[in-house]
């Protein structure tokens, strides 16, 4: 459980309420939340490998296509 304890008396609310969204970011807990909110079926590790490179080549075209103008 992550905790935040204030500085001293006279920080603000909005402080104290960004430090502790930073730290929840930083520590991964809704990253892991949001990997088991939905079943996803076991697949091999090259498996989940190749479809992230499929990933990555296709971001990449579509970054290039932006660049030129192209849909």
């Amino acid at each position: 459980m992550i905790q935040v304890t204030r500085k001293d008396s006279k920080e603000s609310l909005e402080n104290l309420l960004r430090r502790f969204t930073r730290k929840v970011q930083q520590s991964g807990i809704i990253i892991g939340a949001k990997q088991v909110q939905h079943f996803e079926k076991p697949i091999s590790k090259p498996e989940r490998r190749q479809k992230a490179i499929v990933r990555r080549e296709r971001k990449a075209i579509k970054a290039k296509n932006a660049k030129f103008g192209i849909k």
